[in-house]
């Protein structure tokens, strides 16, 4: 393995070539990417082998409830401007995918890694991070993850110590109580949109109190750190106060704020945020999110939410009414199956939009758009949909499977 003082073992390159092996199988199957069973297969033959990948790297872990694959995917532009990048780019985030991305990055400097919330603590201590990013957390898959709170003491005593320097997102209460436990934490303000899981204290259960921009508890005193990072309309302020311009492709705020804290990321390895910043205009889409593909004649806007947080950040990036409107939303394994988070989204923010509704679960979302007074038409399939929407590109928003869905539909 070039530029590894101590080559992989015997084992070691075994299970990295058996899992390469599986993989390559799991494509010709047609069955995805298959990184996720070579990593499977890998670390059967070798448990430690995602610690034995990630010895010669330095690595940066990325975890959040929302925009974790984007920001990973900007800070591995930015990082590409000072060496050799290795990622997990489509989000195979739990520890099994990872090893299979690290696998192939032999010849990496750095590698960035988006990581699933609840494996944060245990990818930390086997990959020995120089850098973590901590975006937000709010409430998601109800029915398979942890309540915030909980998923936030887990990140505060799994993170306890550590030697990484942690970028943190000072506006999410939840994330600086995380991170507060690091004796290393670089705070950018990054903002926070949902603001629905974050009324109680973290630390005392006290309501907090949120004039404004800021925010703090009244009871214990546990408030708002000063950021030395800032996002301050299109532009980032670093820690000399330096204004730098953001020129993205992704639209939208929640973009911004990824791309504020991944020049903050890139800043730790001693990469200039002009240059950073730079490099993240060259990102047009992240797995198929952002994309504007034909279809049946007709452009359609292919947008990703998962969680309430996600779709109220989606629904502030829209075009304007009368601008259709397809909303999918399944509850399969991936998804969470508990669709009960429907009901806390804002959907009155689509008035004026025609919407059509797709999906498993597309009567679940019609009882709620019913009770939200919106104007919807339900449909069997994305064909009859498009077909039923009037002139004008179509904004398309799904939940995971569900997107996934619709991307091979349309052959994206």
């Amino acid at each position: 393995m070039s530029g590894n003082s101590d080559p992989l073992s015997p084992r070691a390159k075994l299970a990295v070539t058996a899992g390469k092996a599986a993989a390559a199988v799991s494509r010709a199957a047609g069955r995805g990417s298959g990184s996720v069973i070579g990593g499977r297969v890998a670390l059967k033959l070798d448990p430690d082998l995602l610690a034995r990948l990630a010895t010669h790297l330095d690595v940066v872990l990325v975890s959040a409830t929302n925009g974790k694959t984007t920001t990973t995917r900007l800070i591995a532009e930015a990082l590409r401007a000072a060496g050799p990048v290795v990622s997990n780019a489509l989000g195979a985030n739990m520890p099994a995918g990872i090893t299979s991305a690290l696998a192939g990055g032999s010849d990496a400097k750095f590698a960035v890694i988006e990581v699933d919330e609840k494996y944060l603590a245990g990818v930390a201590r086997d990959t020995d991070p120089k850098c973590i990013a901590l975006l937000n957390l709010s409430r998601d898959q109800l029915d398979r993850a942890a309540e915030t709170r909980m998923m936030a003491e887990h990140w505060r005593e799994g993170l306890a110590g550590s030697k990484a320097v942690v970028v943190a997102n000072a506006d999410d209460p939840l994330v600086v109580w995380a991170a507060s436990s690091s004796p290393n934490v670089m705070w950018v303000a990054a903002g926070q949109m949902w603001k629905e899981d974050a009324w109680s204290c973290p630390s005392c259960g006290g309501v907090m109190q949120r004039p404004g921009d800021d925010w703090f508890c009244g009871e214990c005193g546990f408030r708002r750190p000063t950021p030395t990072w800032a996002l301050s309309g299109d532009h980032v302020l670093d820690p000399h106060g330096s204004a730098w311009p953001i020129h993205l492709q992704l639209p939208g705020r929640a973009n911004k704020a990824n791309a504020a804290s991944s020049a903050a990321v890139a800043a730790v390895f001693g990469v200039p945020p002009q240059v950073a910043l730079e490099r993240m205009y060259q990102v047009q889409a992240v797995a198929g999110r952002y994309d504007v593909v034909q279809f049946m004649e007709r452009d359609l806007r292919l947008l990703l939410a998962k969680n309430p947080a996600g779709w109220l950040e989606t629904f502030s990036l829209i075009d304007p009414p009368p601008t259709p409107v397809i909303l999918s939303v399944n509850a399969r394994g991936a998804d969470g199956t508990d669709t009960s988070w429907l009901w806390d989204v804002d959907y009155t923010r689509l008035t004026g939009h025609p919407i059509f509704v797709l999906g498993d679960r597309k009567l679940d979302l019609a009882v709620r758009l019913e009770v939200a007074n919106q104007q919807f038409q339900v449909c069997d399939t994305l064909d009859q949909a498009v077909q039923m929407a009037p002139p004008g590109r179509i904004e398309v928003i799904a939940n995971y499977t569900a997107f996934q869905d619709l991307r091979r539909r349309v052959g994206n």
